[in-house]
């Protein structure tokens, strides 16, 4: 995939993220990016899946980074 490409979205995750999630999540991105261990907590805290955390991160335009686990 290029990056002029949008990303693919599941929607089997899609449709588990809320709005809540989504503006919780851009409240702790810094110039629109998250931390892979920010990220991780937010789910575990929110009980939702890491994946559906990284999709709701990409759902608000936030970019995961420093991850070194591949979770996202």
């Amino acid at each position: 995939m290029s990056s002029t490409e949008p990303k693919q979205l599941d929607p089997r995750w899609t449709g588990k993220v809320t709005d809540a999630m989504k503006d919780a999540i851009r409240a702790k991105a810094v110039d629109g990016k998250i931390t892979c261990a920010v990220l991780r907590k937010f789910a575990e805290d929110n009980g939702v899946d890491y994946i559906v955390a990284g999709t709701a991160a990409d759902l608000a335009g936030v970019r995961v980074h420093n991850c070194g686990l591949g979770c996202f």
